[in-house]
């Protein structure tokens, strides 16, 4: 893909010049066409400003960029141009690296090129959903209806997102402080004692013995432990990268008890929320259900997307290839199929994503209210044994010795 600059009229005959992005001069004259332009110049231009820039990886937070597109939204609601709304947020981006890209933007708004161009070029700070619905918004113009909606999205995926990592995070942390709290007594603590266990030379209780043993393990071979820990880790990202493996990886998730239902939860909302949002918007359904595919994060989701993909361009239904899945409920199909037959797809998809929404709200409170109790046990009654195996052995030489 290049940049055309090209001079004109337009329809009503007045003279307009600015860029347009295609593969060709042919697919830019055709493109400028549409547009009702009558071509005069056309010179595809390349450089700085005209090239495919590399995009910085997690350039900004998902909150940033909520931020961001609300404030935009709002902008351009009041009337602004697109072009000082962008200089406005540009002067107002606390973060250095959405700064440095908004002012890379705003200086291809000044050369002409569209926003939603311009912002395909950092497909690490801006998604494809983003940049596919500005360019449906300006082709339709709709901008700012589309902007609106698409500032509702992210709030919604935002407060989502919120919702099932605060569920999760809680348990992983006291999961975690308990592991290093019995590696420290294992590690430290015990082998205090097993010097003044051996002195004593008392028969010890099965527990402590396996207590010492565990110890000395710790002690001698901690640099083993520590190496195995990052081979996992460094094997685990590595198959992560694969297709196959993050097949596997994201059906263990799916399937995983108690954490499972939740992001399946999590996933069906923002498989339906965002597809709903990209239909409404008049994206083209294989465009949309690529792009859902692409944001949604699951492999398995993934890949019935693309056979729905597959399915519409075959001239068949949407929801065929998703009935029967063990991952996607019979209630969301039955309402996708509704509303293909009544014409009411986005709406239904809406409902769908408010129901599982508040699903999601729900089942992370329950599993925050379930899993604090259990963990503090589990931490009470592991750290509890430890301690046991250590002191009554001690009582027991105290006992003897009076």
């Amino acid at each position: 893909m290049g940049y055309f600059v090209y001079e004109g009229r337009n329809r009503q005959g007045k003279f307009v010049k600015g860029n347009v992005k295609a593969t060709s001069s042919t697919e830019a004259r055709q493109i400028l066409v549409t547009k009702q332009i009558a071509v005069r110049t056309l010179e595809e231009k390349k450089g700085l400003l005209y090239a495919e820039l590399p995009s910085f990886q997690r350039e900004v937070s998902f909150k940033e960029l909520v931020l961001f597109i609300r404030q935009f939204s709002t902008l351009i609601k009041a009337g602004i141009t697109i072009l000082d709304a962008t200089s406005i947020l540009q002067e107002q981006a606390t973060s250095k690296k959405m700064k440095r890209v908004l002012s890379l933007i705003l200086e291809d708004l000044k050369m002409g090129i569209p926003f939603s161009d311009a912002a395909t070029k950092h497909p690490k700070v801006f998604p494809s959903l983003f940049s596919n619905m500005l360019r449906a918004g300006e082709v339709g113009g709709q901008f700012d209806e589309i902007l609106d909606r698409l500032a509702i999205y992210y709030e919604k995926s935002h407060q989502t997102r919120a919702k099932v990592k605060a569920a999760m995070t809680y348990p992983l942390v006291l999961l975690v402080v308990s592991i290093i709290v019995i590696f420290f007594l294992i590690g430290f603590i015990v082998p205090r004692f097993a010097s003044m266990f051996t002195s004593f030379g008392a028969e010890l209780p099965l527990s402590t013995k396996l207590l010492l043993g565990m110890s000395a393990f710790v002690s001698s071979y901690w640099w083993f432990i520590g190496i195995l820990v990052i081979g996992l880790i460094t094997l685990f990202l590595f198959v992560r990268k694969q297709e196959s493996g993050r097949l596997i990886i994201d059906t263990a998730l799916l399937r995983m008890p108690i954490f499972g239902p939740l992001l399946k939860k999590a996933i069906l909302a923002r498989m339906t929320r965002t597809l709903s949002t990209l239909y409404e918007a008049s994206v083209p359904v294989t465009q949309s259900l690529t792009i859902v595919g692409n944001v949604v994060g699951n492999k398995v989701i993934e890949n019935l997307l693309l056979q729905s993909s597959k399915s519409v361009q075959e001239g068949q239904s949407i929801s065929k290839p998703l009935m029967g899945h063990w991952a996607i409920p019979p209630f969301v199909t039955q309402m996708m199929n509704l509303g293909e037959k009544s014409g009411t797809l986005d709406f239904m998809l809406g409902k769908v994503a408010d129901f599982y929404e508040q699903e999601v709200d729900q089942s992370a409170e329950q599993l925050k209210t379930l899993l604090e109790p259990l963990l503090i046990l589990f931490m009470a009654v592991v750290i509890g044994s430890v301690v046991a195996s250590i002191m009554i052995p001690i009582f027991t030489i105290l006992t003897e010795v009076q």
